[in-house]
């Protein structure tokens, strides 16, 4: 893409991002999600390799599934992604009261085990269910957490999502440079959330049952310094209404030796909770790309 075609769709995704923002702050919750439901059933319309990405994954993980079955949970995950998006363009609006009122924490206990070994935490989340909401909780119980996250290809538009995120007291750290803050914070004893379900080709380790390309770095960061790995993830139940989901540490004693062997326990904790709720799992990423490459389907 030549230097002018780039300034072209910078310019178009900023004024997009701008007029939706615009539109979902003048709506309630129940009326912004709806619009965002409107809004993924157009991307599910309009994306047409996005659509089909869906259907595959779908087919790979559920291959008992029939075409009825997958298409109407690949209409429900894109139809999830618009209100996930008109929730986030919402946060300006949204009161540390109004969202600890409609939150379920199922598992806190196991949050407390986590923080009691003193170590510092690395919260596994994915892109499942309402994953800014979860940040945004934690720091509205009184908790600091700083997330890695990989910045926007427009930089007008990641300037836009980085302002909004601040909002909620949540700290981004840019994945290419994050390796020192990382460990400073952790040494502090503080949190640290990591989006561990996106394509890589570290390592390769089940996932719904087939090789799946699996980053290694929270387990690496589990090994070198003791941080508690602890699977989070916050789901919507309804109308604005979401539930915090804390799973039991993953080798919290520090007997397994092969981070691939870590990372197989992670995305076992994280297929179980897809199963539960598969809509809300974005499907339309190609998880298993480099496992098609390397021809381990």
């Amino acid at each position: 893409m030549s230097n002018w075609q780039k300034t072209l769709v910078n310019r178009f995704g900023l004024a997009a991002f701008g007029a939706g923002q615009k539109i979902f702050l003048k709506q309630d919750v129940g009326v912004a999600e709806r619009r965002g439901e409107m809004l993924g059933n157009i991307l599910f319309r309009a994306l047409k390799s996005r659509r089909a990405r869906t259907i595959s994954n779908l087919t790979l993980a559920f291959p008992d599934w029939s075409e009825e079955q997958k298409a109407n949970v690949a209409r429900k995950m894109f139809r999830h992604f618009g209100l996930v998006i008109a929730d986030f363009m919402r946060t300006p609006l949204r009161t540390n009261e109004e969202l600890l009122a409609n939150m379920e924490v199922v598992g806190f206990e196991n949050y407390e085990t986590a923080a009691a070994a003193g170590k510092g935490i690395i919260a596994c989340t994915a892109h499942l269910g309402n994953w800014e909401r979860f940040g945004h909780w934690l720091t509205a119980t009184g908790r600091s957490i700083s997330v890695v996250a990989r910045d926007a290809n427009q930089g007008d538009i990641q300037a836009r999502v980085s302002k909004i995120r601040d909002l909620t007291g949540v700290t981004v750290l840019s994945r290419g440079d994050s390796a020192r803050p990382i460990l400073s914070k952790l040494k502090k004893k503080e949190i640290i959330g990591i989006l561990c379900d996106q394509n890589s080709d570290e390592s390769y380790v089940p996932f719904f049952g087939k090789p799946c390309g699996t980053v290694l770095g929270p387990a690496v960061l589990h090994q070198r310094t003791g941080a508690v790995l602890l699977p989070t993830y916050c789901i919507r139940t309804g109308r604005g209404k979401y539930k915090v989901i804390i799973k039991e540490p993953i080798d919290l004693e520090r007997t397994i030796e092969s981070a691939d062997e870590v990372m197989a326990q992670l995305n076992a904790v994280l297929e179980s909770v897809i199963r539960e709720y598969p809509e809300q799992w974005l499907w339309m990423h190609d998880r298993w790309k480099n496992a098609r490459k390397k021809n381990l389907l």
